[in-house]
């Protein structure tokens, strides 16, 4: 991971410099060869293919059973979670529900490479807003699919983390090129793929020069996910969104609260209050600042960094959340601050 970091760190530096050819080159070769490897570390792609079973070939709503209600299922055996119900977004679960007839071999295979083909579209929509912003096409790019993080727990372990901000980051593109509806109904379907991409929503709005528009189409969006995961699920679909709240009652052993509280015998839960009122003043602040016409962009990439810093449950594929915004802010000591966080989170192991 380190020799990665310190790879990953040359090709920064050097990306103008060696030339589109060689960066995209490097880009794919990469991003195919952790998507061609076994799954990396976390097993929650087993969950994503049990959830699918569940729905399909046993007929539990998996936001009402969990994979324990029916370990005999063969994703069962490979599953961490077996106890928790879905905490992920309708839109995502209502995919995977045809990898339920595949062999659960081929729907992991199936879902590695839906992240990698998330991280190469995130890479390439970076490239192409990067221009348009006086940012370094090459270097954007290179910045989000070359991150040792995102190669090993997104692309290696297949986190639908990556599908959800390559929907979030169409919705950014829609907005800098004037489709507000299309950017509406994106950003409804990257929520509805992982809550997490909410922290994106009152930025956009707040950047968008036609809100009337990227309102209706986020709700219309909202409206059609919305039917079709009644249709399915009832409203236990809603379920989902608190389930992935719920995470804060939660502590990961690299989480940025509970190291400092480890680090100076401070008692954890005062300490992650206080990360939660920091970031709370933090996000108002950039509102505020976005309001009278900042850019909303480089804000809302300060507010995904200020979230993995405040969050007791720190994954290391979350820093996805952060990468494509950091890559285009404009904002050096954010960029930086960036790759401190990767550094961090190289030696993040599963459990955690």
């Amino acid at each position: 991971m380190w020799l990665g970091f310190l790879a990953y760190l040359g090709v920064l530096a050097t990306a103008p410099r060696l030339g589109r050819r060689i960066v995209w080159g490097t880009i794919v070769f990469f991003v195919a060869g952790f998507a061609l490897a076994p799954v990396l570390l976390s097993h929650d792609v087993y969950s994503y293919v049990d959830y699918a079973r569940l729905g399909v070939q046993h007929g539990l709503d998996p936001y009402v059973h969990p994979p324990l209600a029916a370990p005999e299922d063969p994703a069962y055996a490979e599953v961490t979670w077996t106890e928790a119900t879905s905490a992920y977004g309708p839109l995502f679960t209502l995919a995977t529900y045809p990898l339920a007839w595949l062999p659960v071999d081929a729907a992991v295979a199936v879902l590695k490479t839906v992240a990698a083909l998330s991280v190469l579209g995130l890479a390439l929509v970076v490239s192409r807003l990067a221009a348009r912003r006086g940012v370094d096409p090459l270097r954007a790019a290179a910045f989000v699919a070359l991150n040792p993080l995102v190669l090993v727990h997104v692309v290696g372990g297949a986190h639908n983390d990556g599908l959800t901000m390559l929907l979030a980051m169409l919705a950014v593109a829609a907005i800098v090129n004037g489709r507000e509806l299309s950017a509406g109904a994106a950003l409804v379907a990257a929520i509805a793929t992982k809550v997490s991409a909410t922290f994106l929503a009152p930025f956009a709005l707040l950047g968008s020069k036609r809100r009337p528009q990227l309102l209706l189409g986020a709700f219309g969006g909202a409206i059609v996910i919305a039917i079709a995961a009644y249709l399915a699920f009832g409203w236990d679909w809603l379920n989902g969104f608190g389930l992935a709240g719920e995470n804060q009652d939660r502590t990961s052993h690299m989480s940025i609260p509970i190291t400092t509280a480890r680090l100076t015998g401070l008692d954890p839960d005062a300490v992650r209050l206080a990360a939660a009122i920091l970031f709370a003043a933090t996000v108002t602040y950039l509102l505020a600042r976005t309001w009278r016409g900042g850019d909303w962009i480089q804000a809302a990439a300060w507010t995904a960094l200020a979230l993995l810093l405040a969050t007791a449950w720190l994954l290391p594929w979350y820093l996805i959340w952060l990468l494509p915004l950091a890559a285009l802010s404009r904002d050096r000591p954010l960029q930086l601050l960036t790759l401190a966080l990767t550094a961090y989170q190289l030696g993040a192991r599963i459990p955690l």
